[in-house]
């Protein structure tokens, strides 16, 4: 191959090249597929120049490998350095989803939208300045936004090392883009987001990427660029003389980001923001309070007065006691000479102190038709139940006969509350008395009460839809698997107005932000697909199908007597809680008023804590971090412990040291085990892509991760027998939903399910001896602790009386530990069997779930590992309510 002759087809290195992504003065880049490990990855062929010059390719190479160091969540990753005869290319992550110039161009930001985006790139760029590289090219057009919102700063392999060998060539003289225009050699960047230092050739440092991104950060927030002329020369003499239209920036933006704009694109560098830094803490701080007080506005509108306002818009800061959530931007843009829609309100429905929302994982939260009450699920201290909140009450009633209920919705009426329990779908009425059971639903995964007197319901995982009559009856089939396809469960059914035609979700191998919205009709079965990459569908009465994606509500105009969507997508709420079984905690009534739960943010700070049985607890050495599944060492000398982030990875922290190291680097990463000998940690691990499978690895480093029982369906690893011979896990398939599967570790070990049946079983774990299993079902209605004979898995009993989750044994193998809501209990074992009444320990913490135990014991078993907020009270979840929200002309979303 010569230089400039296409790729696509062919291979470059081990790397098969599909198909060309773009071109410029820095080369073409190709998406390829790595065939060794099986990922898409960028590949930048380099212009002859690069390949010709060998100070300039041993200098590039130099530059490359210490840019290739940088690792953060919002860099794309450099993966290495190819050659195909005279040919060099640079392997690059590849990171699917448009980039913010595309993103700017359907229209400006919202507020929260832009300030989000642009925390996340002062990340990136301080991660790179804390090891002196300069990016030098940062613009739109090198930001990409994935479909979860994360973003990604790409081309960090065209800058330049502050402080290095001052010969080496500035590699960004090659990027010499202007608007379209490209010309080697010229410019020190791309012309509209150039500094003035570099428009004038003088040297520059960090304080260049500071001005770029203050352009990046005016450009979201208005959709114009502070300094692009009709030409080269009048986007430099801009650049250099002119100020931006401030009077451009939306009114709504708090003072605090005016001023930051303004530090950032001060045209003498010993003026500007010297640390990006800084930007990203005023960023953080202004998410808080993005808009201005009344004296802040009053200030604002005489500096940057306008003659008119085209649109009115209604944004809301959404808060409360939740700490640092997303922020949701309701944006309604109306003409001037329209009629005035009633006014967007928000209150918080503060649940009180002695409450805790629960049954998260299904929806838990549902609003009456007309918006005069909420229902939702929560504990005092004890089992779950349905708690009713009229609007024009303070105190929540609690409904009695619902414990464990989940998720609840309501009639067409208001007057009677659906909900799935012990086993059972049931209807209890708003006015009192004792629920009334219409048929069987082993789990329940959603219900809809439709006009016509029908529920339509999905009773359990891996199951179809099914309807029965609101009066009781035998339930019969909507809609059926397609197991070929891989869809494994269809779950949050919503009727039409019609009651003939239901919306739902289809679950398939893979994320819940890949699964389908479908619109399938009661009569005909004929079935549509609506939306690729949504979960949990509502219609509402403005012609809107709105859904969610992870955790932002979207809408979609549909039609919903011909099934037809129109237009692009748009986000309408961000940070509404999202489960892992694809549940948004959202409710919607018919007047417009919306219900939700907000999200925690995943990187909420929490403590590993030692505790006592009383539950007197002291923290470890280890700094905060967002922690979940600790495990202690055979030795109890270290743990090993989840810590979420842009991706979730397992570190390890040495108790003596007092230190933390990194074990994953790929993928997401969870569900942490050891092998009895303390030499290897186990866990699950999307790594390579694909479905989450059984993974080990050496401690030592002495070898790769290696994949234990390859499998298309998603398996979470538990528990290993004390002479390492079988590893007990759980795997999920579409027929019998969560079971308990074992590896056996000798002979050909061939994977065999141990409890397979249709209930749902999670969490096994070996007693120490390795004689029983302790594990989690729901075949009694709700999850249970449960024993069984590791040798015969039909010798069993039950060991929780009131719930049950999480079992952990105590070492001794006489005890076994067990959350029943938010208590510890304990129960004796002997002989495999309990002997006494479970009794409580303590209560609080952080909860795991029914598939991972969030804490472990230690080895005199006096002692536990816990994962605690730091700030109890900023966890506390209350219901955001909002009055007259109509989800409509907000700006196109980035996720599709």
């Amino acid at each position: 191959m010569n230089p400039g002759e296409s790729w696509v087809d062919r291979h470059f290195g081990s790397y098969r090249v599909q198909s060309l992504l773009g071109a410029g003065g820095m080369g073409e880049v190709y998406r390829a597929l790595d065939t060794k490990l099986g990922r898409d990855v960028a590949i930048k062929v380099l212009p002859p120049v690069f390949s010709a010059d060998p100070e300039r390719r041993a200098r590039f190479e130099r530059e490359a490998r210490l840019l290739a160091a940088l690792s953060h969540p919002n860099i794309g990753t450099i993966y290495g350095l190819e050659e195909a005869g005279t040919v060099r290319g640079l392997v690059l992550e590849f990171v699917d989803g448009p980039t913010l110039a595309d993103r700017i161009a359907a229209g400006p930001l919202t507020i929260g939208e832009a300030l989000d985006i642009a925390r996340q790139i002062a990340e990136a760029l301080e991660a790179a300045h804390e090891r002196g590289i300069v990016h030098r090219d940062l613009k739109p057009a090198n930001v990409k936004i994935t479909p979860g919102g994360l973003v990604k700063v790409l081309d960090f392999g065209l800058a330049k090392v502050s402080g290095g060998d001052a010969s080496s060539p500035d590699l960004s003289r090659l990027v010499t883009s202007v608007g379209n225009q490209t010309s080697d050699g010229v410019l020190l960047g791309t012309a509209p987001y150039m500094s003035p230092e570099q428009a004038r050739g003088m040297p520059t440092d960090k304080r260049t990427d500071i001005w770029a991104f203050g352009c990046v950060l005016y450009e979201m927030l208005t959709a114009n660029h502070p300094f692009r002329g009709p030409t080269m020369s009048d986007t430099i003499a801009s650049v250099l003389s002119r100020d931006p239209q401030w009077q451009l920036v939306p009114q709504g933006v708090a003072s605090s980001v005016h001023r930051l704009l303004q530090r950032c694109l001060e045209k003498d560098s010993k003026h500007r923001l010297r640390d990006i830094g800084d930007a990203r803490l005023e960023i953080e701080e202004a998410l808080k309070h993005p808009f201005p007080s009344a004296s802040e506005r009053s200030a604002t509108e005489s500096r940057f007065s306008r003659p008119s306002l085209r649109y009115a818009a209604a944004l809301l800061a959404i808060g409360g006691t939740v700490g640092a959530i997303a922020t949701a931007i309701l944006s309604g843009r109306l003409h001037e000479d329209r009629s005035p829609a009633a006014p967007v309100g928000h209150f918080v429905v503060s649940t009180p102190t002695n409450q805790r929302l629960a049954g998260l994982d299904f929806p838990a939260v549902a609003i009456a038709p007309d918006g005069s009450a909420v229902v939702y699920v929560a504990s005092r201290g004890g089992r779950a139940q349905l708690f009713l909140r009229s609007m024009n009450r303070i105190e929540p009633t609690p409904m009695p006969g619902t414990s464990d209920a989940s998720s609840p919705f309501f009639s067409p009426d208001g007057r009677w509350v659906g909900f799935f329990a012990t086993g059972k779908l049931q209807k209890v009425s708003i006015d009192g008395g004792a629920p009334l059971i219409i048929c069987d639903a082993a789990v329940g995964l959603g219900g809809s009460w439709g006009s016509r007197d029908v529920i339509v319901f999905a009773p359990t995982t891996g199951s179809g839809l099914f309807q029965v009559p609101v009066a009781g009856g035998r339930p019969t089939r909507v809609t059926a698997l397609d197991v070929q396809k891989g869809e494994f469960s269809h779950r949050w059914p919503e009727l039409l107005p019609d009651g003939r035609t239901v919306l739902f979700t289809v679950g398939t191998l893979g994320s819940w932000d890949d699964a389908q919205i479908v619109a399938q009709s009661l009569e005909s079965g004929r079935r549509q697909v609506l939306v690729q990459g949504g979960t949990n569908p509502h219609y509402v009465s403005t012609g809107h199908l709105v859904y969610a994606h992870a955790g932002v509500l979207m809408a979609l105009r549909f039609d919903p007597t011909q099934l037809k969507i129109t237009g692009a997508p748009v986000r309408v709420l961000d940070g509404v809680m999202e489960s892992a079984d694809g549940a948004a905690q959202l409710g919607l009534s018919a007047n417009g008023t919306v219900v939700y739960v907000p999200n925690r943010p995943e990187s909420a700070e929490r403590q590993l804590v030692s505790v006592d049985r009383t539950g007197a607890g002291a923290p470890l050495a280890a700094p905060p971090r967002a922690y979940s599944t600790p495990r202690l060492s055979p030795d109890g000398r270290k743990l090993v412990v989840t810590i979420a982030g842009a991706t979730d990875d397992l570190w390890l922290y040495d108790i003596p040291r007092g230190t933390l190291q990194q074990l994953t680097f790929e993928g997401d990463n969870g569900s942490p085990s050891w092998t009895p000998d303390g030499e290897r940690v186990t866990y699950t691990s999307n790594k390579g892509g694909g479905t989450p499978n059984l993974f080990w690895i050496k401690l030592d480093g002495s070898s790769a991760a290696e994949k234990l029982a390859p499998s298309d369906y998603l398996q979470l690893t538990s528990s290993w027998s004390s002479d390492r011979k079988f590893l007990a896990y759980v795997e999920s398939r579409p027929a019998t939903g969560r079971d308990v599967w074992m590896l056996p570790m000798t002979g050909d070990r061939t994977p065999h399910a141990f409890l397979d049946n249709p209930y749902e079983e999670s969490a096994p774990r070996f007693s120490p001896d390795g004689r029983w299993i302790a594990y989690v079902s729901n075949e009694s209605g709700r999850n249970e602790v449960y024993l069984v004979a590791s040798s015969n898995s039909s010798q069993r009993q039950q060991v929780s009386r009131d719930g049950g989750s999480e079992p952990v044994w105590v070492p001794s193998g006489r005890e076994l530990v067990f959350r029943s809501g938010d208590q510890m209990m304990i129960a004796t074992i002997a002989a495999g069997r309990e002997t006494g009444t479970p009794r409580v320990l303590f209560q609080g913490f952080e909860p795991g779930s029914i598939d991972v135990a969030n804490y472990d014991v230690t080895s005199d078993g006096g002692r536990f590992v816990m994962v605690q907020a730091i700030e109890p009270q900023t966890q506390k979840q209350d219901l955001q309510v909002l009055l007259n929200w109509i989800p409509i002309s907000a700006q196109p979303s980035t996720a599709r």
